[in-house]
Parts: C-alpha cells; structure tokens; sequence
C-alpha cells in the first residue's frame, strides 16, 4: 500500500470512489476542453489513493449548480451516499458540487453519517471532524457567495453599458451593428424596402393579417437569416404572419434602444427553487428605454398608433374593437351596449341572412336576458348616411389623394418587383462565373454548376415576366370619373366595386365607437357616434317590430298604389309601376297579383269596376261613352279641350264625366272634315288653277 493509501481507512478503500464531474453551461461543455480533461484525471488520483471501484458521475454536464435547476448527477450522488455504499467523492474543486447552501449542506451531512470523504485538488476532509467540517463549511459559502459576486458584476456592467445605448445584441430584420456608426440601415435596399411596405400597407389596411394577405397574394419574399446571428447572407421566403407581426411589434423599428424587457422569475417546486427566464415585463419596468437612439423606419408616434391599433383588432379582450373583415354587418365590432358596456355581437338570421345585433354576453356567461337586440339593416343606413354627410365636404380632396395613394402604391409595387429581379439577376450572374471557373473536365462539378445556372436564368425569366405583366396591368385612373365619384359619394359607396370590408375601414377611420341603446317609450333605436376628432352625434331610427322585415315596398310605390287604387284596375296600376322603374320591396317587377297583396297589407280599397255611376272615367271609358277611339280622346287631351288628370307622369289618365259633355268637347268631335276657313275675294291663289283661262 503505497502512502497516499494510508490516508484512507481500510474498510473505506472497500467501498467505490465517486468522480463527479461538471460544468456550468453548454458553452464551458463545448470550448472548456482542459477543464474537462482535469476532471476525468481525477479517476487517477483514486487509483493512487487505493480504491478499485470507481465510478464516474458526469450527468450535470452544462448544468448550473446554484439550486435553481434540477441535477440528475447529483441526486444519484445524494441516493448513492445513502445507502452507504461510498467511500469517497472526487471533485476538481468543491463549487463543482453545489453552489448553494442547501445542496452543499445536505451531501456534507449525509457523508458524515456515512464516513464518507471529500477530496479535492487541496486534500482529503473528513466531515465528521470539526475543523474539515468548518474548512468545508466556509468553502461552500465562499462558492455561492463567489457565484453572486460574479453575476451580479456581469449584469451590472452589462446594464451600465446599456445605459449608454452601447450594449450590442442582435438587431431585427432591416438593421446591423458598425464597429464605429453603431446601428444603421440594412445595405440591402431590398430589405429597406420589404420593412417599409409592411408599415405602408399596415398604414392603410389597418390588420397584420390584411398586410399578410395584401402581400402574400402580390407575391411579396421576406429574408430569413441563413447564417445564425451575424445577418450577413439571407434566403427569402415567401413571407409569414410572424415576419409582419413582429415587425408591427418591434419598437427597435422606430428608433428605440430597450433593454431589460425580460426578467428572471423564481418559484418553489418540490421544495427546490425554479427560476424561468425570458418573462416578459412591462414596458414601464424595463431597465433601459432610450429613444431616438437610431435612424428608425417609424417615429414613435406612429408606433404607438400601431400598437394602439393591433390592441383593438383583438376583439376577444376588453377594449377591443374588430378590424374591417368584411362579412354582411356593416357596424360589426363598433357597436357596445349603453346598459353593460360590453361589445354587442353580430348573429344572422333568415334564409336569405341578416345581420342583427345584439348583447350576447350576459346570456352566456351569466345566463341573463340579453341587454339590447335589434336588426341591423335600418342601423346600418343611418351611420352609412351620417357619415357620407360627414365627408361630403371633403370628397373633392379626398378623390385627389385617394389618385395620388394609387399611383404611389403602383410605383412601390414595381419598386418591389424590380428589386427582385435585380438579385435574382446577380444570383445567375454569380452562378455563371461559378461555372466559368470549373474545371471544364470535372464533368462531376460542372454539370452540377450548370444545373443551378439554368434554374437562376429561369427564376430571372420568371421575375421579368412578372414585372411585365405588372406593368402592363397598370390601371388607368379616369380623373373626370374620379371626379364624379366624388361628387356623388352615394353612388360611390353603393357600387359593386365598394365592399364590405373598405366600408367598413372608412368608417374605422372617422368613427372611434358607436354606444347603442333601445328607447323603450318611443320603440327607437339609439345610436351615440364617438367620432375621431372628439365630437358625439346622437342618432334615432324606428325599430323595426316583430316579425317586420326590410323587403318593404317603397313609401312612393305605396303613395301610387293609393292615388290609383279605387279608379284603376290592379292590372294597370302594375303596368303603371313598372313604366315608371318602380320594384318591389323584394327587387321584382309588379303583376296585379302583387298590387292586391300589397293593397290588402296596407288595407287600401281596390278597383270597383262595376260602378258606373262614379264621376271619374277612364281613357277607353270615355271613347266607350263618347263612341269614338282612344286616339280622338288622347288628341282632345293633347289640345287642351278635355281637362284629364294624372297621379304621376305615365300614369293612365283620369276624366271626370262632366267633362265629356262640355260644349267644347261636342263642338270638337261635330266639326268633321277639314278645318272650316273664310272666302276672302280679293286673296290671289298661290297656285291658281291650270283650267283658268284654258286653251
């Protein structure tokens, strides 16, 4: 037995020796080799001490020891020195095994009920012996303390820097560091431009999901970095929600410096500390915010209207109002209840759907009676009338600019588009000089450099076809059209080139929410309009009852109907409605089966024709009782002789029996012939007769 065997009993050179090995992080794992390497030498050192069985404990690789994450390795030490079957622990030196109080501890309590011992690059301690206990006592606290002092040295110093906006951490998409200008612009104009277009397209559609598909569906690439944190080379790809939304989101965007928006959380799990990072804090609680710090795509104005505007397209949270998404309800996502301050929904009914708007929210979740229910047809046309009367006087500009947007989101489209011609342009130039300096006779090498340089040529075909077609799908902007749209702006927002979602985007734009209500006394629909600039409108329309729909017959085809009815027969007053254009309430042509249904609703009292007595008569009536034709009639009428009256222009004509017998009348229809004329004898004949003073 050589003389570092005597330092162990016996007894204990009998039982296994433990080298835990260990390492903080993957990082140490990967770079720190020689620390490694001296850890594994300790299997050495137990040989030389006499112990045969030896066992090597090396599952805390790249595990922190400071109590906050679980360790496999050590726990099947603490189990081992339990069931006594340990003679001595190895370490490189005693921060390997714990840097905390618990853990460190613990295992020296459990080796000194098993006479276990604690070797290290300094000597053998016997924790059963007060002054090793104490020596190993003060050196695991001088390991955790050791650790704080180093944590709290770095991250203090990192903060420091931080204050100073010189804290260097990997920066979006569109920004790089510069060893002396700090953070400036992308190179790449292309990805300038790909970031800018988010902002624009988010500028006027208002919803990260319509910038998606405002750009997915143009054929729009996002770049992806191909080479980890240095953003050097990228590939593009077709762009994603995630690409725009964190783009939307990033105030690094808009010139700001922020650090410390995450922290560290620590909670108790099985009686052991867990600590979570990566937990996202308040904007108010980050440790540094320094504004202005780089050129930004945005201002911090704008950034704030985004972030502002993305909290309101959250409609399932408090507060949020539903972005423009088209659909049949105009109001949908702008209307809250004046009783519950809850958001009304938006439900169809009927076989052919209309919206209708109602508090759902204490029905579901509280089991209540809904607060307000009403169909939102009659809604729908007040606000879209308040509003076209709002920006009536603004139509003239508004078209201007509405001119100025086209043309300017043509040209950034082309820009687009010509950029990425241009890469994939250098993408086959690069490979063609690839291919140039191949060894023409490696065919191995060769044949595969000019397969990609085919596929670049076609990608550059490609994109220039893309480009031509874009450009000679340019559209031409009718300015007198234009014009005219804007002074009718009802015809405008009726056209079927208007949908529902630019609707409903223009009134998102003027109008911040509309608080509705039901006046129960006057059965009327309340609307309170908040709009933008700080101004309440308040708005009443009748609501509709029960079972009443809005295929309603127009008040003006109803006021003819009554004129009509009671003198007409239901077969002219149908003809009659549709000479002057007039529909039903559900869009189709009258027939007298339709005016009787009508009339029957609305109780108006129909065509008597078998009384004769009545002072009126009509056209073929009157030619029927005066013996002659239609045309004779509608010549006397024509002249001015029989007084004849219409309820509208087209309408058949209405002859009071009085009138028939006038004289003027009997005098018109007894003059027969041609038109009577005096003999003047001193009037010389324009064309005198051939047989005057004849042959």
């Amino acid at each position: 037995m050589n003389d570092m065997a005597l330092t162990f009993p016996p007894e204990l050179l009998k039982r296994q020796a433990v080298i835990y090995v260990r390492q903080s992080t993957q990082s140490q794992v990967m770079t720190n080799l020689e620390s490694q390497r001296r850890q594994y030498d300790l299997v050495e050192m137990a040989r030389g001490y006499g112990f045969a069985g030896i066992d090597v404990i090396d599952d805390d690789l790249g595990v922190s020891a400071s109590g906050c994450h679980a360790r496999p390795g050590f726990e099947r030490l603490v189990a081992m020195l339990c069931s006594g079957s340990i003679g001595a622990v190895f370490c490189l030196e005693v921060s390997r095994l714990a840097r905390n109080g618990r853990d460190w501890h613990h295992m020296l309590e459990l080796c000194g009920l098993v006479d276990a011992r604690v070797v290290d690059h300094d000597g053998v301690y016997d924790p059963r012996h007060p002054n090793d206990r104490l020596l190993l006592g003060m050196k695991g606290s001088i390991s955790e303390f050791e650790l704080g002092v180093l944590r709290t040295r770095m991250v203090e110093a990192a903060r420091a820097k931080a204050r100073r906006g010189e804290l260097r951490y990997t920066p979006p998409t569109g920004y790089l560091w510069d060893r002396d200008a700090g953070v400036m612009f992308d190179p790449d104009l292309r990805i300038q431009e790909v970031v800018r277009q988010i902002f624009c397209r988010f500028r006027e559609l208002g919803s990260a999901r319509q910038v998606l598909l405002a750009m997915s569906a143009e054929g729009v690439h996002f770049p992806r970095p191909s080479d980890g944190i240095r953003l050097t080379s990228f590939e593009w790809q077709p762009i994603r929600y995630r690409n725009v939304i964190s783009v939307l989101k990033n105030m690094f965007y808009a010139g700001v410096y922020a650090y410390g928006k995450t922290g560290r959380q620590a909670e108790i799990r099985d009686g052991r500390a867990h600590v979570t990072y990566k937990n996202r804090k308040s904007p108010e609680d980050w440790d540094v915010v320094i504004r202005d710090h780089h050129p930004g795509y945005i201002d911090w104005e704008e950034y704030e209207r985004n972030q502002a505007q993305l909290a309101r397209n959250a409609f399932g949270r408090a507060g949020g109002v539903k972005s423009g998404r088209g659909g049949g309800a105009l109001l949908a996502g702008l209307l809250c209840c004046s009783r519950c301050g809850r958001r009304l929904h938006v439900v169809y009914t009927g076989r052919s759907p209309r919206s209708v708007y109602r508090c759902d929210t204490p029905n579901l979740l509280l089991g209540q009676k809904r607060c307000i229910t009403f169909g939102g047809f009659r809604a729908d046309k007040l606000i879209t009338e308040a509003v076209l009367e709002a920006v009536a006087p603004f139509a003239i500009n508004a078209a201007i600019e509405a001119r100025a947007m086209l043309s300017q989101a043509v040209e950034d489209k082309r820009l687009v588009l010509e950029m990425e011609l241009q890469q994939v342009r250098y993408d086959a130039s690069l490979a063609e000089r690839r291919y140039a300096a191949c060894d023409p006779d490696n065919r191995l090498i060769a044949a595969e450099l000019e397969n990609r340089w085919e596929e670049a040529l076609g990608r550059v075909r490609s994109f220039e076809q893309r480009l031509n077609a874009e450009i000679a799908a340019v559209p031409d902007v009718d300015v007198t059209r234009l014009e005219g749209l804007a002074q009718d702006l009802e015809a405008a927002w009726a056209a079927p080139a208007t949908s529902m979602r630019d609707k409903q985007r223009l009134l998102r734009t003027l109008i911040e929410d509309i608080v509705a209500d039901i006046d129960d006394d006057t059965g009327e629909i309340v609307l309170v309009v908040h709009w933008k600039g700080g101004r309440h409108t308040e708005l009443r329309v009748k609501k509709p009852k029960s079972g009443e729909h809005n295929a309603r017959t127009s008040e003006e085809a109803l006021g003819v109907i009554r004129e009509m009815a009671g003198r007409w027969p239901d077969e002219s007053i149908a003809a009659c409605l549709n000479r002057m254009g007039m529909q039903t309430g559900q869009g189709k042509t009258w027939n007298a089966k339709r005016v009787s249904s009508i009339r029957r609703v609305n109780d108006i009292h129909g065509y008597l024709s078998a009384d004769k007595d009545g002072p009126w008569r009509t056209m073929t009536e009157a030619a029927k009782e005066l013996g002659v034709t239609n045309h004779v009639i509608r010549k006397l009428i024509k002249d001015g002789i029989l007084p004849a009256n219409q309820v509208v222009d087209g309408a058949p004509y209405q002859i009071r029996t009085a009138d028939l017998h006038s004289d003027k009348v009997k005098n018109a229809l007894a003059r027969k012939g041609r038109p009577c004329r005096a003999d003047l004898d001193d009037q010389l004949s324009m064309f005198p007769s051939t047989y005057e003073g004849g042959a």
